[in-house]
């Protein structure tokens, strides 16, 4: 995997993937994310991806999956996260709490790669809700 990131001007960056897709990050956030946003949206993102794919698999009725962030950062510089916190808002109509519990689960210990990863040096903690729509 390769990437790379160029500087457009004040303290906005262009990122481009190797497959071609780019996102704009803003130091000052005043135009875009900053870096530690986009890590946190994609913790977040790492983990839905894992989420929706496990409860389709399970034949759940799902019509939608939000996941809302938290992030707690060191008060020195560098100031990374110290605590990270997934809270994942499942929808649909008759899921089980058990397959959703079950989704995250895996989702955090097995297969998302940046929550996992991240959780070598940050306490990653998820927590869960199922609305009927």
């Amino acid at each position: 995997m390769q990437a790379s990131v160029k500087w457009v001007d004040g303290l906005r960056f262009m990122g481009t993937s190797d497959s071609g897709h780019a996102v704009v990050m803003d130091g000052d956030k005043a135009s875009a994310a900053s870096p530690m946003e986009m890590v946190l949206m994609a913790a977040g993102s790492c983990s839905s991806v894992d989420v929706v794919n496990i409860l389709q698999k399970a034949k759940q009725q799902v019509s939608g999956v939000e996941v809302k962030l938290s992030g707690e950062r060191a008060d020195a510089v560098p100031a990374v996260f110290t605590k990270i916190h997934l809270h994942f808002v499942v929808s649909g109509q008759g899921i089980s709490d058990k397959h959703v519990e079950r989704a995250v689960n895996l989702s955090a210990d097995k297969y998302c790669s940046v929550s996992i990863m991240l959780g070598k040096s940050v306490e990653v903690t998820h927590s869960f809700e199922v609305v009927e729509v």
